[in-house]
């Protein structure tokens, strides 16, 4: 007899758009614990450049994956699916539902289907020609590389991301087919859970307006003096945590790169077209529930009422 799958929740959408409020809100109606699947705030000393949730907004419920580790290790997507598992099965041991809440697609995509990341030999030495290569050549070469043998990846990595283009760029030396290849027929795979995939939304202006005030909120609460705290601390542009929105701009005026005024435009420039790009991969995704804000008055307890109708339809709840 085949094992019923058990639930699980997602709670995803654009950065700014409002989910972390609105999370907890649904984690005390069904009886969930939040697992952040965020690339940011599971650094420690990270917090307002990452928008990270405070303690005074959890009401009381348990997160996951929130000052982890430090910036100086690296945190990616096969090291978050594995964490990710361990909190859903602790969070089963405690009778509660898991609920998967962040804006960092491909992270909850590797969780939500099991995508099989082991297809990697053990030989590194590939990957360590590539990043002497992108030390000697730049990354924009990388990246050029990467476009020629796989142009869907190089679409949607950008060049500054050295990791994962060495790593898209190694998965086809290694086995000859583009990653991209790999990665859409792991998405075809049916999930191990019984869930339901909300994808919260706005119109695009007014996302871009609490952007833009978001950004300036962070500067009111001392994302300069965090990031020079992080930089005395010895955290540089080539580490992983490094590379976030706002944390990488910021630096860059610490090092007289540029201006204060020029690293904010920056920051707001880049998280819009961050929040463009996160809509189109959630577009991708299958059995997807889009929750648009204004078909509900900006009114959250109706949209909570929405999930809960979903949730007790997909029978996740009763």
């Amino acid at each position: 007899m085949r094992e019923e799958r058990r639930p699980l929740i997602v709670l995803t959408g654009p950065t700014a758009v409002g989910k972390t409020k609105l999370s907890v809100e649904l984690a005390k109606m069904v009886g969930g614990e939040i697992i952040s699947a965020d690339s940011m705030q599971v650094y420690r000393g990270m917090d307002i450049g990452s928008a990270k949730v405070r303690p005074e907004e959890m009401g009381g419920i348990r997160h996951y994956l929130i000052d982890e580790f430090d910036p100086s290790e690296d945190f990616h997507v096969v090291r978050f699916q594995q964490r990710a598992k361990e909190c859903i099965e602790t969070i089963y041991e405690h009778g509660k539902i898991p609920i998967l809440v962040g804006g960092t697609g491909f992270y909850i995509q590797a969780v939500l289907y099991d995508i099989d990341f082991t297809e990697n030999g053990e030989d590194s030495s590939c990957r360590q020609e590539l990043e002497e290569l992108a030390k000697r050549c730049g990354a924009e070469e990388l990246h050029r590389m990467l476009a020629e043998v796989d142009p869907v990846s190089a679409a949607e990595i950008h060049a500054n991301n050295v990791k994962r283009v060495i790593r898209a760029l190694e998965y086809y030396r290694e086995t000859g087919e583009p990653i991209s290849v790999h990665n859409e027929r792991e998405r075809q795979k049916q999930s191990p859970y019984c869930f339901a995939y909300f994808v919260l939304n706005d119109e695009r202006a007014k996302l871009y307006e609490r952007i833009d005030e978001r950004v300036d909120q962070m500067l009111k609460d001392g994302l300069v003096d965090e990031v020079r705290k992080l930089k005395a601390g010895g955290c540089h542009r080539e580490m992983v945590s490094m590379q976030g929105l706002g944390y990488k701009e910021i630096l860059d005026y610490l090092d007289g790169d540029c201006t204060l005024e020029e690293a904010v435009y920056r920051i707001k420039r880049d998280t819009r077209h961050f929040a463009k790009r996160q809509i189109t991969w959630f577009k991708r995704e299958r059995e997807i529930c889009w929750v648009d804000k204004q078909k509900f008055a900006y009114d959250d307890r109706r949209i909570l009422d929405e999930m809960k109708r979903i949730l007790e339809e997909k029978g996740i709840v009763s």
